[in-house]
């Protein structure tokens, strides 16, 4: 067995670490808080440290090809259609799996939101939310959808992509010799804890950001097969983007219309959305075993 591919993977996933924890602990030092703008600043920054050590890597310690190492393909096909749309459907499905946690209710007025964000507003600003919901000529779900979806295609993918030229590029190209689910499992692992300090700081799991960490290994985790299957089957990493922006664009669509549970229940990130991820990952799975899809390896 060819070991070269894996001590890059695991060299990468060092200093990624590396660097990411130095970024954060630098800001901290010099006086920065995890409050905005600041803190949209350096998540922001966070997102490009793996394709920022990817590339560093690939060109210039193995000198070798930036679009061999990194996926890098500018042919569009069907997979990218795909890529942008599925996460979509990770949010319905994730919303329709929250009904199946106790005291989850649907709530078409958006009261469930509104709740959730109560202490950022005062109570003239909520009665005015409440009024322009009710008098609006489209549902501000569907207008989330629209915006969602655009955003995805646009300005999240650009971001995305400082992370999944890192994890679904330069680490997944070098793990293409392992089986697709032990690699998948790798990087879902790897990408998951690499999120351990902002989790902790309060992103994603405000209420509970010790288990959230744990949680968002668990999600990544579950959403990296699909992730690098879309990958592979567009044979670019712009597909995996696209996905990652879509996803970032449409994951609120899970938590517009419901009331009840909490950070590690509902939504996209919680166990409804772990419910979602299971059953499209065993559909994935069934789908490869009959040979219904094509497998998922490189061109």
């Amino acid at each position: 067995m060819n070991l070269r591919p894996l001590r890059r993977a695991l060299t990468f996933t060092m200093f990624t670490y590396l660097v990411s924890f130095v970024v954060l602990t630098l800001y901290f030092l010099f006086g920065g808080k995890w409050v905005a703008p600041g803190s949209l600043f350096l998540a922001l920054t966070y997102m490009f440290i793996p394709m920022t050590v990817a590339i560093v890597l690939q060109k210039w310690v193995y000198r070798e090809s930036l679009a061999k190492g990194l996926l890098l393909s500018r042919k569009v096909n069907r997979w990218y259609l795909i890529a942008w749309l599925l996460p979509l459907a990770i949010a319905l499905l994730a919303f329709v799996c929250s009904f199946l946690i106790p005291g989850v209710t649907f709530t078409p007025g958006m009261e469930g939101m509104i709740e959730r964000f109560a202490s950022l507003f005062t109570p003239e600003q909520i009665t005015q939310m409440k009024e322009q919901i009710a008098l609006a000529p489209v549902h501000p779900f569907w207008l989330a959808l629209v915006q969602g979806l655009l955003a995805g295609a646009t300005v999240n993918a650009v971001a995305a992509f400082g992370e999944e030229a890192g994890w679904r590029g330069f680490l997944l190209t070098n793990l293409k010799h392992v089986h697709f689910w032990k690699a998948s499992l790798f990087i879902g692992v790897v990408w998951g804890f690499w999120h351990a300090p902002l989790i902790l700081l309060g992103h994603n799991y405000p209420q509970h950001p010790v288990a959230g960490v744990f949680m968002m290994t668990i999600w990544t985790v579950l959403l990296t097969p699909l992730m690098c299957y879309v990958t592979l089957r567009a044979k670019s990493v712009l597909a995996a983007a696209l996905f990652h922006g879509s996803l970032n664009g449409t994951f609120g669509l899970a938590l517009l219309l419901i009331r009840g549970g909490s950070d590690l229940t509902v939504g996209v990130t919680g166990l409804a959305g772990f419910v979602a991820l299971a059953l499209l990952n065993l559909g994935l799975f069934l789908l490869l075993k009959k040979k219904i899809l094509p497998q998922p390896v490189f061109a």
